[in-house]
């Protein structure tokens, strides 16, 4: 006698799929997500007040004539004169050689420094914590503070850094007056507040890394040396690159370091991008042109992320697939 299988009848519940066991239902999912949107929306409605409004606010700004009025702004006729402006200005040019130079030379000293005492401190014991203390402070130091106390020290009169470059080069140099000691000097200043930074991110890699690794590597017979090149390092590549990251974005955007030492001088010598910004916005009350400054500089570093995480990200894709 044969069998004939009765079809498959719907839910009754409008036709809903009976759940994955082990997994919830498709609602109740949505429940969650919209849940969760609900409670994220005060904040990300904060976020978009404090960021994305000011950064539509100037790009409309940077387009446009814009005239200060009794009553506030006033927005005239769109035009590209702001950009034409900047682009052709040659103090534009020389604020930005000494952004990217600063950069440079900051964050690869940073990087260095940091890295190397990072190690040291993984191998201290119990001394660890009071070390990590002390190197905090520097990083906690408010920026105006930091700079205010350092120029003391550069003070050509007063300062302790050149009373004793007196006693030894038999000259009282102006440290802050002359345009390559004041550039040395902020990126001095610069590396000894943010090295903590970076030895501490570095240092909370190196405690997430696997012992075994360590073990195979002294099987081998590999020195320190070869261990770290071969071993530490290169698991410390996705750490170090968010220091990194995160360095180039605080240092490209300097502003109050050269605005306490040297007020962007002596002439322009140390005038960063954000001060160049500042004069023009708030000095010069050139509202286009100050929003074209920010708006240009706000493209360059984002090209700059954007391109340094895609080359890591295909360094790390192709280590994966060797």
């Amino acid at each position: 006698m044969s069998h004939v299988k009765a079809p498959a009848t719907a839910p009754e519940d409008g036709g809903s799929a009976a759940p994955t066991p082990g997994r919830p239902p498709v609602s109740l999912n949505r429940r969650r997500v919209r849940a969760g949107w609900l409670f994220a929306s005060p904040a990300l409605l904060v976020v978009a007040a404090v960021t994305v409004f000011p950064v539509v606010f100037s790009l409309v700004l940077s387009f446009w004539e814009v005239r200060l009025e009794y009553g506030g702004l006033r927005l005239g006729s769109p035009t590209l004169g702001h950009y034409e402006a900047l682009l052709t200005h040659s103090e534009w040019y020389r604020a930005l050689a000494f952004t990217l130079g600063f950069t440079v030379v900051s964050v690869t000293v940073e990087l260095v420094l940091g890295t190397l005492t990072a190690l040291v401190l993984e191998r201290l014991g119990a001394a660890r914590g009071w070390i990590l203390a002390l190197l905090l402070l520097p990083w906690a130091l408010i920026n105006v503070i930091a700079a205010q106390l350092w120029s003391y020290l550069f003070n050509g009169t007063y300062g302790a850094v050149s009373w004793l470059c007196e006693q030894l080069l038999g000259t009282q140099p102006d440290i802050l007056g002359q345009p390559v000691p004041a550039m040395a000097a902020m990126v001095v200043v610069d590396v000894w507040k943010t090295t903590p930074f970076v030895a501490i991110v570095v240092l909370a890699g190196l405690m997430l890394l696997p012992g075994d690794v360590y073990e195979a590597a002294e099987i081998d017979g590999a020195n320190a040396w070869t261990t770290f090149w071969q071993v530490t390092l290169p698991q410390l590549r996705p750490i170090v690159a968010i220091a990194v990251l995160f360095r180039i974005l605080q240092a490209f955007g300097i502003f109050d370091l050269p605005f306490v030492l040297t007020q962007g001088g002596p002439g322009t010598a140390t005038q960063s991008v954000a001060i160049l910004g500042y004069r023009v916005l708030f000095q010069n009350l050139d509202f286009g042109g100050g929003a074209a400054v920010a708006v240009t500089t706000a493209v360059m570093v984002l090209a700059c992320c954007l391109l340094f995480l895609r080359v890591f990200r295909a360094h790390v894709d192709e280590e994966g697939r060797a």
